[in-house]
């Protein structure tokens, strides 16, 4: 295995057909739209009004449903489950419209090569997968602790006192150190790895995004990275990056292309995988029918909401980059190791445990997960990959300043978290804005670095 240094890097709310479901027009054989795919605005009414996909996206979306109960809605058209297999993906609209009246036409609205000019060079260059799910049919916080743990330990919603406790569990990072590799999460303003009790343990593994760009330069890239965007705006020049809606997109474009430029011009280049993917759909369309009868990881069920585990999420864009694999690559269904495997979050965990030889599977879902590393197939590394990916699309809309706008749920869940790290107790504003909590996280994020070194260095004088 030529690959020593493995990169992730986790974006926001984006469903696979949203972002990248324009490709079938360049590469028939991408499972992606023809244009014909609809959703009826109600699913129980033939007769009801029908949307198309369309693919003119606007830079700014509705931040639409993504809960357990909502995402159940837009897989089966009702609240209720159905195990006939296939799921329908028949309620999006009718999710949508639940929330806001408009919005039903907005999540079956998608990009362009276009108007993504990042995401389709690196799709187009490198190995992308087209049927790589979301961990579980809901939210962010839930589907990272998957990436981290393969398990939310039974958390089906992002309870804010739950998440502010920690999620418990073994988690990836402490698996790679057991073995005698090292790592690193490098970050914006706040870490959401922090929400993973574990990890709160090991604050010296945690870096700024400056610190990446000298590592890269320097060639002193750990064996496992994890990249986290910036989750909120601070002002006019220092936007949120990490595409969640109603965040710019181009945003985001511009953040991986730094990403991509960055670990390109690195001495480490030949010996290193960049692994970008996103948490789950933000509640936006996708044709294709979600796996049911998924192993649950531990035997832990939600109780509110109800839920065991043992379906996936909604298919999300994952693209796997290196020079040691071939241009154009497009990767399919997973192959095993059981023949109900599939490419979901937990399967990065389980390569990496097949690759660097680690003793334990973290849960029965990596146990069960397909794993990646035969795409890095080439007998050598490849000398025409571009130093340089196109500047993102100037969408040029008149936008609202972000920066004072309230905060989303997970940016409120952030702050909660930031204020457990450090025992803050100060009273949080209902109508604290998104400048304002992003100041506060990043001041909480460095007092907690600050409290643990003098903590550390309190023990070894002692």
């Amino acid at each position: 295995m030529p690959i020593k240094h493995w990169i992730v890097i986790m974006m926001e709310n984006r469903s696979f057909d949203h972002l990248l479901g324009y490709l079938k027009k360049l590469n028939s054989q991408i499972d992606g739209l023809t244009g014909d795919e609809s959703n009826l605005y109600n699913p129980a009414d033939p007769n009801s009004k029908r949307v198309f996909v369309n693919f003119n996206s606007p830079d700014v979306d509705p931040n639409a449903g993504h809960s357990v109960q909502a995402t159940t809605q837009q897989i089966f058209g009702s609240s209720t489950e159905n195990k006939n297999f296939p799921p329908p993906m028949s309620g999006f609209v009718a999710s949508a419209e639940g929330m806001s009246a408009g919005w039903g036409p907005e999540v079956l609205s998608c990009f362009n090569s276009t108007s993504l000019s990042v995401l389709s060079s690196l799709a187009m260059e490198f190995a992308l997968f087209d049927h790589w799910f979301a961990s579980v049919p809901g939210p962010t916080e839930i589907n990272r602790a998957y990436l981290h743990s393969c398990s939310s330990h039974g958390l089906g919603d992002n309870d804010p006192t739950k998440l502010a406790e920690g999620i418990p569990g073994k988690t990836i990072f402490t698996s790679i150190g057991d073995a005698g590799y090292d790592w690193k999460i490098y970050y914006e303003l706040l870490p959401a790895a922090l929400f993973m009790q574990e990890l709160r343990e090991y604050p010296e593994n945690f870096h700024t995004l400056w610190d990446f760009y000298d590592d890269c330069e320097a060639g002193t890239l750990p064996t496992y990275s994890f990249i986290e965007p910036r989750y909120y705006t601070l002002d006019s020049d220092l936007l949120a990056n990490d595409q969640h809606p109603s965040h710019e997109i181009s945003q985001g474009e511009l953040f991986l292309k730094k990403m991509y430029e960055a670990v390109r011009a690195s001495p480490q280049w030949n010996q290193t995988a960049l692994i970008l993917t996103y948490d789950e759909h933000g509640g936006y369309y996708d044709h294709v029918p979600t796996p049911l009868d998924i192993p649950n990881p531990d035997g832990l069920n939600s109780t509110d909401p109800a839920f065991n585990f043992t379906r996936i999420g909604i298919r999300i864009p994952t693209v796997i980059i290196s020079p040691w694999v071939p241009k154009g690559t497009l990767v399919n269904k997973g192959s095993g190791p059981t023949p109900t495997s599939e490419f979901e979050h937990s399967s990065i965990a389980a390569t990496l445990k097949k690759v660097l030889n680690l003793p334990k599977f973290l849960t029965k879902r990596d146990e069960w997960a397909s794993t990646f590393e035969s795409v890095f197939s080439l007998s050598e590394p490849r000398t025409d990959c571009p130093a340089t990916l196109p500047d993102p699309y100037p969408f040029n809309l008149q936008k609202p300043n972000q920066h004072e706008q309230p905060i989303h749920e997970l940016q409120h869940n952030l702050l909660l978290m930031a204020q457990a790290l450090t025992g803050n107790k100060d009273d949080i504003s209902p109508t604290i804005t998104e400048r304002e909590a992003g100041l506060f996280v990043e001041k909480q994020m460095k007092e907690w670095q600050t409290q643990a070194k003098a903590l550390q260095e309190n023990k070894v004088f002692l």
